[in-house]
């Protein structure tokens, strides 16, 4: 007796079943009214409190502060450069060399060099804000790393207190269009490449940024525990990503539970080995400028809502991949018991565990690589730099969250394997199931 119900694309022979690392896998053949029951009988519970941890730590907006001036910390508006000079760097004060004859420093050298040079003077008008029109100059060095050029755009700092002439100065340039030419190309590859599935991963990609910029950033600002926010907020970015992305099935809720074990081990994690070594999560000027405006922050809980954070998307893509593989040598050969489908999916897994590790720590090696070649010039021995905690805070985090990518593969596997082979068939569907393992032209049985 077949079903004449097409619920998924592999109902058709068995050879495209062969791969282990694609999301593309279509919908997954429903599972048994047994299966959905034990599955929601853990989701449910596990979603309302997740609700119920957004209503209650919902900050409702970042608490308002005196703005200090300092780093981000200032007033801006937009402006462009309509006019560039060349003049006598002596002739506008640049570069002047220190009184005490003192050349000894990077500083002195620099303005020995200004001396001897032409430096570039600007005129800048403001275009937006309430003074949009008002034009001031900018002295550039020309052994700065910024050469300003005529018809520029660039972001200006606004300093009401300071007098008339020094209100305004230039501190980055106007680079929103290319960087949105840039979000446009990134969002046209992804929907002509994954179509429906694109606009879906793009949609979620949205929802997550509102999670961040409305619940986790203003509550953490408003002292709620940073961890628990985080907690929250990375779970219900988890279940509204997945569950957008790859639909409402059984296969979906085997990546949810996997992705939450293997957080759950990253926080526990990440909270001993934060404590132990001592990390305060306060190591440079923005950090410490975050931590003069709101002293309640615990900075060192914040820095371990980074982690459980910053692990979260690459586990959802461990978890998917794993769970879709073992659903996919079921779907290839549903005589297989669950020892078979883990052993089979955890060979997958291993390649997977490589690659992404060796990601992770490249990534962020990548972030500190100017840190690290500042420690490179002192001549710094391997203990010395693992020892500071610029340099520790990045490998906690990298080893913490690598360990929980690690334990995510064995876990989201296991517990594949054990759902999708712990389905009860009706005894009708029994015949069937042997006929579309070999690829034939019958119908699978409906789960």
């Amino acid at each position: 007796m077949t079903s004449p119900e097409p619920h998924s694309p592999h109902q058709h022979g068995g050879n495209g079943h062969g791969h282990g690392h694609s999301h593309a896998h279509g919908p997954a053949a429903p599972v048994s009214k047994h299966l959905r029951k034990v599955i929601a009988a853990v989701l449910i519970p596990f979603s309302t409190a997740v609700l119920v941890g957004l209503v209650v730590l919902w900050p409702g907006g970042a608490p308002p502060h005196q703005r200090t001036g300092v780093g981000f910390d200032r007033q801006t508006q937009q402006a462009k450069v309509i006019k560039v000079d060349e003049v006598d760097c002596k002739t506008v004060n640049a570069g002047q060399a220190p009184s005490n004859g003192d050349t000894s420093t990077a500083e002195s050298q620099r303005a020995r060099t200004a001396e001897q040079r032409l430096c570039k003077k600007a005129t800048v008008e403001v275009t937006s804000g309430k003074e949009k029109g008002r034009t001031f100059t900018e002295i550039v060095q020309p052994d700065s790393p910024r050469q300003l050029h005529t018809g520029q755009g660039v972001i200006v700092a606004y300093a009401p207190d300071a007098p008339h002439d020094l209100q305004y100065s230039v501190t980055d340039v106007n680079r929103r269009f290319p960087m949105a030419l840039l979000a446009g190309i990134f969002a046209l590859a992804v929907v002509a490449v994954g179509r429906l599935r694109g606009v879906m991963a793009l949609v979620a990609l949205v929802v997550s940024f509102a999670v961040l910029t409305l619940f986790i950033l203003p509550a953490v600002l408003q002292g709620s525990n940073p961890l628990l926010v985080a907690v929250v907020g990375a779970s219900a970015i988890m279940l509204i990503a997945l569950y957008m992305c790859h639909g409402l099935s059984a296969r979906t809720s085997v990546a949810v539970l996997g992705t939450l074990v293997s957080l759950m081990l990253i926080g526990l994690l990440g909270s001993l080995f934060i404590g132990w070594a001592s990390l305060t999560g306060n190591t440079d000027d923005n950090t410490g400028l975050i931590h003069g405006l709101y002293p309640n922050i615990d900075m060192s809980g914040l820095l371990l809502a980074g982690v459980i954070i910053g692990s979260l998307g690459v586990l959802d893509d461990v978890t998917v991949t794993q769970t879709s593989a073992v659903w996919e040598l079921h779907e290839a050969n549903p005589t297989m018991g669950p020892r078979g489908l883990y052993r089979a999916g955890i060979r997958i897994g291993r390649d997977h565990i490589a690659s992404v590790v060796n990601t992770l720590v490249l990534a962020y090696a990548g972030a500190a690589l100017p840190l690290l070649l500042l420690f490179s010039i002192a001549q710094s021995s391997v203990g010395t730099v693992a020892n500071s905690e610029l340099v520790a805070e990045e490998i906690v985090r990298t080893l913490v969250g690598s360990i929980g990518l690690v334990a995510s593969v064995p876990l989201t596997t296991a517990l594949a394997a054990l759902v999708v082979s712990a389905d009860r068939p009706g005894p009708a569907a029994t015949a069937p199931r042997v006929g579309a393992t070999r690829g034939g032209g019958g119908h699978r049985r409906k789960k």
